[in-house]
């Protein structure tokens, strides 16, 4: 396994290409599902809209678009999968941001939802916005009956009572605890690392591709990339301010929750990211040629600043 190494400019310059273009459309795809403002609710729609096209890295998106052309798909097979995995991490976002969760007043570098509107508005377009991610993978684009079911199973797997919710109970019930460092892993596995993992695999099923051997590199790759990522936002909580975050620093040290840094220290902390990094690009060498997005993409995760 060859070590991490820094994206090269080159690299860094393909990449940035890939995610303007990727963002563009799944953004275009999101824009078009939304509600129009004519709908029995002005209100409800605008701030859907707020939450869901207020900029973000695009994380989950970006990974169903490279999985999808990997697997030999076109980015068209992909946009409404990746359009239903950022709503429904959206909501996610908007219900995390409550004051009955983490109480944040900033989000995306501008106001969170219940922020700009009220507590009620935004669990309704959270609760919309989840829905509406369901909606599209069952009547939107040219998938497969066979294709629609996997792309709502793996969804509803990675979000549910056995995926990020859990993740989510996990660690507000973990707040003023100190949890060992696999408790720790296994939270943020489930928490992020879940639909981390599901964005892959449903950017393979988007693309029509059947390599088992393939989803199962794409699968193990997920699954390091996704604790790699959490690593990285532990980290940034300590070493990054809000106007670069987009969101409030320190706010896990405010909640007393257990963070890879608090347990093992800045230095290892980015170490065991590296180490996840070169893991989940080996799981794939054989499969993605050395400039695949997916290759560039494990090393920003590991290296953004935001």
């Amino acid at each position: 396994m060859l070590p991490t190494t820094p994206l090269m400019t080159s690299e860094f310059s393909d990449l940035q290409v890939f995610m303007a273009e990727r963002r563009q459309r799944v953004d275009d795809a999101i824009r078009q599902s939304l509600p129009s403002r004519h709908s029995p609710s002005a209100r409800l729609t605008e701030a859907m809209a707020y939450a869901a096209l207020g900029g973000g890295k695009r994380i989950r998106p970006l990974l169903v678009y490279a999985a999808c052309e990997l697997a030999g798909g076109s980015a068209e097979q992909a946009d409404v999968a990746a359009a239903a995995i950022e709503l429904l991490h959206t909501y996610s976002l908007v219900h995390d941001d409550l004051p009955a969760m983490d109480d944040d007043d900033l989000r995306r570098g501008r106001a969170t939802c219940h922020r700009a509107y009220d507590e009620a508005t935004a669990i309704l377009a959270g609760d919309t916005l989840h829905t509406l991610a369901f909606e599209l993978l069952a009547s939107a684009g040219n998938y497969s009956p066979i294709q629609r079911v996997e792309l709502i199973q793996t969804l509803c797997q990675a979000a549910g009572a056995e995926g990020m919710a859990a993740g989510q109970m996990q660690d507000m019930q973990a707040e003023r605890q100190l949890l060992t460092l696999a408790a720790l892993e296994e939270m943020h596995y489930l928490k992020t690392g879940r639909l981390i993992t599901a964005a892959l695999k449903m950017g393979i099923t988007a693309s029509g591709c059947n390599d088992v051997s393939l989803a199962s590199a794409v699968e193990e790759y997920g699954d390091r990339i996704g604790l790699a990522f959490q690593i990285q936002d532990d980290i940034l909580d300590v070493v990054g301010c809000a106007d670069a975050l987009g969101k409030s620093s320190g706010a896990d040290e405010k909640l007393g929750k257990s963070t890879f840094p608090g347990l093992i220290g800045l230095e290892a902390s980015r170490q065991r990211a590296r180490q996840l990094c070169d893991q989940a690009c080996a799981a794939i060498s054989d499969r993605a040629p050395p400039n695949s997005p997916l290759l560039t993409l494990a090393r920003y995760i590991i290296e953004r600043q935001h």
